[in-house]
């Protein structure tokens, strides 16, 4: 009397693992593929809008405010050398030189929040940009690791000019404000083209909190951050773009 032949009872389980694998493994690719293919696009299209300015307006919606969305596309060379010198300085000296990101500036943000001490960044002008551009507000690791990834996209596939355009279109300046013309605009009543040393540096000293701050009406601390900021523009000097 012969015995039946029982398959392996992990089989099924091979085959399903196998099955999923495939899966990952293609929607990995795609992902690459599009994300490749977003980014280069927007190396030469201009991004129409992006997820922050979104939720401020929800944000508005919800408190019963009107809609408010001011951003003017200036190209790189019509915006002031003093702006993109005061963006350099406030938020990332060593911008033209590193591929994207500071591991000096990490590591000290890192040691300061071990520390229990007020959070801090240590993010790039490229990352900030990869940010702004490509994905959604908020703080979580999964984040974290797309904004590296489109952080180094942008680094190869595009130029520095192009990065520090970009972030300087699109980053937030004020309460529905968005770029360096509409602020330019709002708080001198001229175009960025034509901004001096000190009104560059007062708008670059409100990044880091554009709502709470505002170039209108400078607090003590935010005087303290334009005076450090023009201090690094002398030392900085002409960008060699």
């Amino acid at each position: 009397m012969t015995k039946r032949r029982t398959k392996p009872t992990n089989t099924k389980k091979q085959s399903f693992l196998k099955r999923i694998s495939i899966i990952a493994g293609k929607v990995l690719l795609w992902f690459v593929l599009f994300s490749v293919i977003w980014v280069l696009a927007y190396r030469f299209i201009n991004p129409p809008i992006t997820l922050l300015m979104v939720q401020r307006n929800w944000e508005r919606k919800t408190d019963d405010k009107p809609k408010k969305m001011v951003q003017k596309w200036v190209k790189f060379e019509d915006i002031s050398d003093n702006m993109k010198r005061a963006a350099v300085s406030a938020e990332d000296q060593l911008f033209l030189q590193h591929m994207g990101f500071d591991i000096k500036a990490i590591e000290k943000a890192y040691a300061s929040n071990a520390k229990g001490k007020k959070v801090k960044g240590g993010s790039t002008i490229s990352q900030q940009t990869a940010k702004n551009v490509f994905l959604w507000p908020g703080r979580s690791y999964i984040r974290k690791g797309f904004e590296a990834y489109f952080t180094l996209l942008i680094e190869l596939l595009w130029s520095k000019e192009r990065i520090l355009e970009v972030y300087l279109n699109v980053i937030e300046m004020g309460d529905g404000i968005y770029g360096a013309e509409a602020a330019s605009q709002a708080y001198y009543g001229k175009s960025c083209n034509n901004l001096s040393r000190s009104e560059a540096s007062l708008i670059a000293a409100c990044f880091p909190n554009p709502l709470r701050w505002t170039p209108k009406r400078p607090t003590g601390y935010i005087r303290h951050r334009q005076y450090l900021i023009m201090r690094n523009m002398r030392r900085l000097g002409p960008l060699d773009f």
